[in-house]
């Protein structure tokens, strides 16, 4: 089977564990008190900000009065909640997927270790500082990308491509170091990055695609904004489902591909064959002058 979706299936059956079903209870318990805590305090204000920004936009005034012509006055006044809820999404979801690496990764790189590579030797090439480095180095430009990319979002199919494939580069760098950050020596990793590039980077995408999901509780959430406190925890929730099913896929991936790489040397030092030794050479034998010959 091919290793990625051999790695696929694994880390979906580990989605079942108990451990691995009460770790998600820490971050999402500490993503949820934050967004909630930061609407309660900063919800109302902003909206009124942003709808203060809006009412002075000449395009926004033409946009209200077409939605009265067409008899959707409501929308007007759930535009500025909306348009909020959709801004807040890049923060979530960078945010949950810091949340698992800090708080679940180390843990399902474990359990991974622990029941399915329990001889692999742990060389310790990286380091949670290392660690935290990469990933806000990773989370720094991923922003950027994702602020630079916001004036495509107008055009309909960016808009579902682009914040997906920026989330996915993110997912692939921060967990794939995480993943062989305690078990490959520095050499290993950059190795196994260089050798299986394309591999890692496409279970970053397929996760970062997976975590656009909750893009239909949003959608619910622009036209039903008065339900936004019960969508985005369940939103949060779904994230979280999606980056630890993610750290799954990538700690059993990583893990056997430095498993193979090890055991490479060993495969190609086989035990030696024994060498045939070459016959012994037969006596020559030298014709000796009888008694008879006669010499001049």
């Amino acid at each position: 089977m091919n290793p990625m979706i051999d790695a696929f299936f694994r880390a979906a059956m580990y989605c079942l564990h108990p451990r691995v079903i009460a770790l998600s209870f820490l971050p999402l318990a500490v993503m949820v008190a934050v967004s909630l805590g930061l609407g309660y305090f900063f919800w109302n204000d902003a909206v009124d900000s942003l709808r203060l920004q809006l009412t002075g936009w000449a395009w926004m005034e033409w946009l209200g009065q077409w939605l009265d012509r067409m008899g959707l006055e409501g929308v007007r006044l759930v535009l500025a909640p909306a348009l909020l809820l959709f801004a807040s999404i890049p923060f979530i979801v960078v945010a949950s997927l810091l949340m698992v690496a800090m708080f679940m990764m180390p843990a399902m790189v474990s359990l991974v270790s622990e029941r399915r590579f329990a001889g692999l030797e742990r060389k310790k090439g990286g380091s949670f500082w290392g660690s935290l480095a990469w990933s806000l180095g990773s989370t720094l430009a991923a922003c950027l990308a994702l602020l630079l990319s916001v004036p495509l979002w107008l055009i309909p199919p960016l808009v579902l491509i682009l914040p997906p494939l920026i989330w996915g580069w993110l997912t692939y760098r921060v967990m794939a170091y995480d993943a062989l950050a305690d078990h490959a020596s520095t050499e290993e990793r950059r190795l196994l990055f260089k050798t299986h590039r394309f591999q890692l980077l496409g279970i970053g995408i397929v996760s970062g695609y997976l975590g656009a999901l909750p893009s239909v509780l949003w959608a619910s959430g622009a036209m039903f904004i008065a339900m936004a406190p019960v969508l985005v925890p369940l939103a949060i929730w779904i994230y979280m489902l999606v980056f630890a099913f993610a750290s799954l896929w990538f700690a059993h991936y990583a893990l056997a591909a430095l498993a193979q790489l090890r055991a490479l040397p060993a495969a190609s030092t086989g035990p030696a064959q024994p060498v045939e030794a070459p016959l012994p050479l037969e006596p020559r034998t030298v014709p000796s002058a009888g008694a008879g010959d006669t010499r001049i």
